[in-house]
């Protein structure tokens, strides 16, 4: 996902100032800190900073915190439930999932519920926790979570064609791959490793 330059400078500014904060800062704090005027204004920043795996809006004092320190602390964040089939719409959900630093990448990272059997082929089934590293650009191959006319999310294997259309491939035999030309594609972050839990 690519930030703006509002929501780049609120990114930068909690991180040269993490290390200082007493607790989450709230969006007052923010709005006073950065001389926005716009409270509403500032939500909506937050709220797509929120949908790009950066940022944790926090609950009560409406503090905002880092993804990459809440990891530190409690763990990534479970974002809602993907496709592995016909796409569906990804949701942030608050909630945080303890997972071992070695199935991290080297950035913030957060998860994902698999619904859906279209990538059953490479090991990835329903009920699976995905870890994806947010991005907005993957090389041809890699697995990614793809947004749809900005409306649907789904998980998918690349492919950048000489055109400009995307495709979208299933790894499961029964199913075609989704084309696209590449305006309805945008790329929100890439496979880095999965959990799968085996008894109820």
């Amino acid at each position: 996902m690519t930030l703006t330059r509002r929501q780049q400078a609120i990114y930068d500014y909690l991180r040269e100032h993490a290390e200082r904060f007493t607790h989450p800062p709230t969006h007052d704090e923010l709005c006073r800190a950065l001389g926005l005027s716009s409270r509403g204004s500032l939500h909506k920043h937050i709220q797509a900073l929120v949908e790009a795996g950066l940022v944790v809006a926090q609950q009560g004092r409406q503090g905002i915190r880092l993804v990459e320190w809440e990891q530190q602390d409690t763990g990534i964040p479970h974002l809602g439930t993907i496709a592995a089939g016909r796409p569906i719409q990804a949701l942030p959900q608050p909630a945080f999932l303890p997972v071992p630093e070695f199935l991290l990448s080297r950035h913030p990272c957060y998860a994902l519920t698999v619904k859906g059997e279209s990538m059953i082929e490479v090991g990835i089934m329903d009920g699976d926790l995905v870890i994806i590293e947010p991005r907005d650009t993957a090389r041809n191959g890699e697995i990614v979570v793809a947004l749809i006319n900005n409306e649907e999310a789904t998980l998918k294997r690349l492919q950048n064609h000489h055109d400009g259309s995307v495709s979208l491939i299933a790894e499961n035999r029964n199913m075609a791959p989704l084309r696209y030309p590449a305006e309805q594609v945008q790329i929100q972050g890439v496979l880095v490793s999965l959990l799968r839990r085996y008894q109820p």
